[in-house]
């Protein structure tokens, strides 16, 4: 009889075992897809802004000219991150992570989503504050102005960009209940529980 029950217990936990890497799987994809989908609205926000700004300022002059001189140069910043993040998540495999490694990249990305959006609202008072430095005349007005506008532009687009990625990743937090029912955690020790 004991042989039976320890048996039938090896069964459930290997079953059981199965069933949590396929929903961790399937957690991990969905957290790159959403890095990837991500990714590709920074970028394609990037792009629009070089082309657009690289024509832009090149048939304009004044303030016109130096915001969309500004325009296509910050973007050339967003590009490359967005093609980095892109590709990291092209190049991770949902299957290649534990749990524990699962849970960290998790709220690392939030962590960085959430960041980010706190650097925004630092941008957009940078951009204040060059137009509020333009007011006070000089040489250097029409490009204060044309900075300070773009910057305050950028900063608001990926102030709601950053802070829309960061509310879609953490939105995935709830998937992580299932992983982690029958753990328990103590000062010194790691407990876990499975029904029958």
């Amino acid at each position: 009889m004991k042989k039976v029950f320890l048996s039938l217990a090896f069964l459930h936990l290997a079953f059981a075992g199965c069933a949590q890497a396929g929903l961790l799987d399937r957690f991990n994809a969905n957290r790159l897809h959403k890095q990837k989908v991500s990714m590709l609205i920074l970028g394609s926000w990037a792009a629009g802004n070089i082309a657009l700004g690289g024509i832009a300022a090149s048939q304009t002059s004044g303030e016109a000219r130096y915001f969309h001189g500004m325009n296509a140069g910050w973007n050339l910043v967003n590009l490359g991150l967005a093609t980095a993040g892109y590709l990291a998540a092209t190049r991770t495999d949902p299957a290649s992570l534990g749990l524990f490694e699962s849970i960290e990249e998790q709220h690392r990305i939030q962590k960085i989503f959430l960041f980010n959006a706190g650097l925004d609202v630092g941008y957009m008072a940078g951009g204040a504050y060059l137009m509020e430095r333009a007011r006070r005349g000089g040489g250097q007005a029409d490009r204060l102005r044309g900075f300070g506008k773009s910057i305050i532009l950028q900063g608001a687009f990926l102030f709601v960009f950053d802070l829309g990625a960061y509310l879609w990743q953490a939105n995935g937090n709830a998937e992580l209940q299932p992983l982690l029912q029958g753990l328990s955690f103590s000062g010194q020790s790691v407990g876990l529980k499975w029904a029958f």
